[in-house]
């Protein structure tokens, strides 16, 4: 194990003496030689990749993989049989039979019926009836259905048709031969595998063990689910997640909770897992900051310890791999979406081996990018991505989030690889999305563009009647320009034209049609208690205020947005601190004034009302939407602008405190 990177003990400490102190990651490997390395200390030569099997009974057994081969145990069918209702015969016999000159045989004594043996032998020029499922008797070669015969009261039966050898029998052994492998090694068991087990008198195999994976969260800031959050803390999504891709992945999870940065307490924690589970996964702690303990643990709890400690891989380079005396202990990177992914990408295909079970089917089609992906030189980047459907095929819409975002998971279709000598990927770009699921089923509902509280109080009446809606937010701009590409239904926009002194219409180009929304008051936003803002009445006086304090911060809105156009049109060439603080949401602005992260921002008045936040108003705004023309006859954008009308959502929007148009 002399080539592994040496464990993060040997190394000679870095950066100052302040809380703040950042020593460096191990050897910074690609994403292939971490992940080669990491199998190689699990199941290499001298290791041992067997982790048990046992004996299920096969309901106990489905969903399981097999330890080993299978065989039949003897053959099925165990006997010949028929396959229809008729009369058992020689072949011969009926050579000459016509409708004209029908063969005319004589019946013998007993009829077969499906679990009887037969008694007597089919003799030249006689024939026995015979059940589905009956034994074929001795002499016979041959069954013909019943529809074609006819039975004289004398007791002989005349055929009208002639049958080959063979006809209507299945022979013993046909389906499966004694000694035959009936399933592999690894063959996961569904209700097919277990309808073939059954039918050759199986009723118990081997399966390979489930492993038994701790998983645990480090952090001091972590609160479950279910508890209130306290200050500057967050609630523990990665424990419930991780948890539930070591199920689908074959594994039995056991989450251990969460544990605070106390160096003493996880180790006893992580010593103890490791005692009762064949894997240990843990997330955060792993980047090497002075709160970061799990990597210094892991280098103490056994040979060979830390195989690769830094990945060139984005979100992820924070990866942790070990193996500690024969047990993989992972840590994976704190921020949810950088821990699910890497948990995919490195860490299920391992116990998914570990498991026994294959690996998983990748699923991928071909896609464009509508805009300029800027990546980081040095690692490969996955970035998420939602498809969605143009004229020109299928379109790959970054999602955006931040490996922070708990949503980029559920709100993408798959993800796409950017390599790591490349530090964009152009807008236009054909590129391989690697799909997140088996299938891919596309909306029948795009909407792109601005985002509005109210949006949701049409859309939502829409995806209960079965539709599949997705809907985008990347501000009224970058709304218009999907539109004119053809990759949405929608572009929501509210963009006020100062020559027209008029909303939206300007900006329409052929091929689109404006399709009335709603009104909403957009506002100057601060906390009722700044005494800088206390007393005025109007939002130009509060901005006049604002910028005269440089310490009074503002919150600004992502480029495109019509708010941001509102906004520095509001500013003029002033850039107060906080400018370029561009978050992509009403919500987000308003939180960041209510946490005191920011002093003041614009956005509309329900979303102000309800984060309890003083109101002064700028502008109503039309809030409408951008038709793609040639998609108007489309049943889904049918039912939206139905929607537009229908009373209740009219009412809805109203409660809200929208103006419908």
């Amino acid at each position: 194990m002399s080539s592994f990177p040496p464990k993060s003990r040997d190394l000679p400490p870095q950066g100052g003496a302040s809380g703040l102190e950042q020593n460096q990651f191990l050897t910074i490997l690609s994403r292939e030689e971490a992940l080669a390395r990491f199998e190689t200390a699990l199941f290499g030569p001298g290791q041992t990749s067997d982790r048990g099997s046992q004996s299920r009974s096969l309901a106990e057994a489905l969903g399981m993989p097999l330890a080993g081969d299978v065989l039949a145990p003897g053959d099925v069918p165990p006997f010949d049989r028929s396959n229809v209702d008729g009369f058992a015969l020689r072949a011969a016999d009926t050579a000459t039979a016509s409708e004209d000159r029908p063969a005319v045989l004589a019946l013998n004594g007993e009829t077969i019926a499906c679990g009887t043996a037969p008694t007597l032998a089919v003799a030249r020029g006689t024939a026995t009836p015979i059940a589905t499922g009956g034994v074929v008797p001795r002499g016979a070669d041959a069954v013909i259905m019943v529809e074609h015969s006819s039975v004289a009261d004398d007791g002989v039966i005349a055929f009208r048709r002639a049958a080959t050898a063979g006809q209507f029998i299945a022979y013993a052994g046909s389906d499966m031969a004694g000694g035959d492998v009936l399933l592999r090694a690894g063959t996961l068991l569904g209700a097919r595998e277990i309808g073939i087990l059954a039918g050759a008198g199986i009723a118990e195999v081997r399966v390979t063990a489930k492993p038994r994976v701790a998983v645990l969260s480090t952090g001091d800031e972590l609160v479950q689910p279910g508890e209130p959050l306290r200050p500057a803390s967050v609630h523990d999504a990665n424990g419930a997640i991780i948890a539930a891709a070591v199920t689908e992945n074959g594994g039995i999870a056991r989450f251990l909770g969460a544990f605070p940065d106390d160096e003493a307490v996880l180790e006893a924690a992580m010593r103890a897992a490791l005692i009762d589970h064949d894997m240990l996964i843990l997330s955060g702690g792993t980047s090497k900051g002075a709160g970061d303990v799990s990597h210094r643990i892991v280098s103490r709890l056994g040979a060979p310890g830390i195989i690769a400690h830094g990945v060139a891989l984005k979100p992820g380079k924070p990866l942790c791999l070990a193996v500690c005396d024969g047990k993989p202990v992972v840590i994976l990177p704190g921020f949810p979406t950088s821990a699910i992914f890497t948990f995919h990408d490195m860490v299920a295909p391992v116990l998914r081996r570990m498991a026994g079970l294959p690996p998983r089917a990748e699923n991928t089609v071909e896609a464009s990018v509508p805009v300029r992906i800027p990546s980081e030189l040095g690692r490969t980047e996955f970035v998420m991505v939602s498809l969605v459907e143009a004229a020109s095929g299928l379109v790959a819409y970054p999602t955006g989030k931040g490996s922070g975002a708990i949503t980029s998971f559920a709100t993408a279709d798959g993800f796409l690889r950017i390599e790591a000598l490349a530090d964009h990927l152009p807008a236009g770009s054909r590129t391989t999305v690697q799909l997140l699921t088996p299938q891919l089923r596309l909306p029948d509902l795009v909407v792109i563009g601005s985002h509005c509280t109210g949006l949701d109080r049409v859309l939502t009446p829409l995806v209960r009647a079965g539709l599949g809606v997705r809907s985008l937010a990347v501000g009224s701009l970058g709304g218009l320009a999907a539109a004119r590409r053809g990759e949405c239904d929608l572009a929501p926009i509210h963009l006020f034209d100062a020559q027209t002194e008029t909303y939206n219409t300007p900006f329409l180009a052929p091929g689109l049609e404006l399709v009335p929304g709603w009104r909403r008051l957009q506002g100057f936003v601060f906390r009722r208690d700044d005494p800088r803002f206390a007393g005025l009445g109007a939002a130009a006086e509060a901005v006049e205020a604002a910028l005269a304090d440089p310490d009074c911060l503002m919150v600004n809105r992502n480029q495109g947005a019509g708010t941001r156009i509102l906004i520095d049109a509001l500013l003029g060439a002033a850039r107060p601190g906080g400018y370029w603080n561009q978050p992509r949401s009403h919500h987000a602005v308003a939180a960041a004034v209510v946490q005191g992260r920011a002093d003041w921002g614009v956005t509309i008045r329900p979303v102000a009302e309800a984060k309890g936040l003083g109101f002064l108003p700028l502008a109503e705004e039309h809030y409408d939407f951008a038709l793609v023309a040639a998609r108007r006859d489309r049943p889904a954008v049918i039912a939206f602008l139905a929607a537009l009308q229908d009373p209740a959502v009219r009412q809805s929007l109203e409660e809200a405190g929208f103006t419908p148009a």
